[in-house]
């Protein structure tokens, strides 16, 4: 007997928009959970299961460039496909792709459950020997009032009969294709695929679910998701410092945190002299021992004469990536007699922000003269400090 085809379908055709987004401008499946987006994490959980053999994302007409910066290197992943205005219509979209592929099987997962273990989709695979459909389930443990109104209560139900319901669900292709064709043409709201399933007379089979298989939601998930990833007791908050100096020269503009500064004069440098971005990129390189910019980006090197430091930054936050670090929180103080800055922290902090793919209440800018002392008090350049708090897991 040949083995089985068990296809993916991830469906991430929404906008994300329940969980919020303190500042970082993402849906939640682009967002970086620890320092990686969460579709990624989500479809990379598929990937490690060899049993898999097709993957399709399903995603926003609005996404197709943010799905084309996501670094995934494997043949099993399609080219993704564009979804519908609801859920159901992504799916199906994502079942009329596979379709050609008459894979055997198909698991349909949320884009926002990253945490699918190759335990969970073993089991909702060994579930379809004998059953049409599987789903992951949990018991409800809070007990549950039914309300016709939302301020009276009616009853309250059996919790011994209720169960929360998960993603992969997983069915044999062909059936929940066919079901999913006919649940298009009935004017009803299904909530799930398994209850497209249950509709069209299937049998559903339900089979353990784990709790940290969280669908994130709401603002507060992503904290408890990275909570999944580095749980508190394994790791340990490193603090880098970073400074940098620049002399003025002739110009019209400089560059602070990203952000260009109409002025009298540049700042002199080898980069853009992003006299801030590169105390800052200290900073991050300091906490977590890996040296400081001119390690990374030797001025001798003539591939970053002038290099914007946005490059700088990111590279620094993808090495506490790497390391499965999450930046706590930065903060950035510009010592200058002009140009004025206050009008530009705003801006400044969207732009580290958006660089790190962290929130901008993480970010601090602040800027200060020097009393007129010294070569800033001449205006003969500017400096800049920095600090960065890394949590970093335990390597004792």
């Amino acid at each position: 007997m040949r083995p089985k085809s068990i296809a993916v379908i991830i469906v991430a055709a929404g906008k994300g928009e329940r969980a919020g987004t303190d500042g970082n401008p993402d849906p939640k499946q682009y967002r970086l959970l620890a320092g990686k987006p969460v579709l990624s994490r989500t479809i990379t959980a598929f990937l490690a299961t060899d049993a898999v053999t097709q993957i399709v994302a399903v995603i926003h007409p609005d996404h197709a460039a943010r799905y084309g910066q996501l670094v995934l290197d494997d043949a099993r992943l399609l080219p993704p496909v564009l979804g519908a205005l609801t859920r159901q219509g992504s799916v199906l979209a994502g079942l009329k792709a596979l379709a050609p592929l008459r894979p055997d099987l198909v698991l349909i997962q949320d884009a926002a459950r990253p945490f699918a273990t190759p335990a969970l989709i073993a089991r909702v695979i060994a579930a379809l020997d004998q059953h049409d459909a599987a789903l992951p389930t949990l018991p409800v443990t809070d007990t549950i009032k039914r309300s016709r109104d939302g301020t009276r209560v009616a009853t309250t139900e059996d919790r011994r009969q209720l169960f929360a319901a998960q993603t992969p669900q997983g069915f044999r292709f062909g059936q929940i294709f066919s079901a999913h064709m006919r649940a298009e043409t009935v004017r009803r709201e299904f909530t799930d695929d398994a209850e497209i399933a249950e509709w069209a007379g299937l049998s559903v089979a339900m089979v353990e679910g784990e709790r940290n298989n969280l669908k994130i939601t709401h603002p507060e998930d992503f904290s408890r998701a990275e909570r999944i990833i580095m749980p508190d007791h394994g790791t340990e908050t490193r603090i880098g410092t970073g400074y940098d100096v620049h002399p003025f020269a002739p110009g019209d503009a400089v560059w602070l945190c990203g952000v260009k500064i109409p002025h009298k004069a540049k700042l002199q440098g080898h980069s853009d002299a992003d006299v801030a971005l590169h105390a800052l990129t200290d900073a991050i390189l300091g906490a977590i021992g890996e040296g400081d910019i001119g390690t990374h980006f030797p001025p001798s090197d003539d591939q970053w004469k002038g290099a914007a430091s946005t490059l700088f930054l990111a590279h620094a936050g993808e090495l506490v990536a790497r390391r499965k670090g999450r930046i706590v929180n930065l903060d950035v103080t510009i010592v200058a007699e002009a140009p004025r800055i206050a009008a530009h922290v705003p801006a400044m902090c969207a732009v580290i922000a958006e660089t790190l793919g962290i929130s901008a209440d993480r970010v601090a800018v602040k800027a200060t003269t020097n009393e007129k002392l010294g070569f800033i008090g001449r205006e003969e350049g500017i400096v800049s400090m920095a600090s960065a708090s890394i949590e970093l897991p335990r390597e004792d």
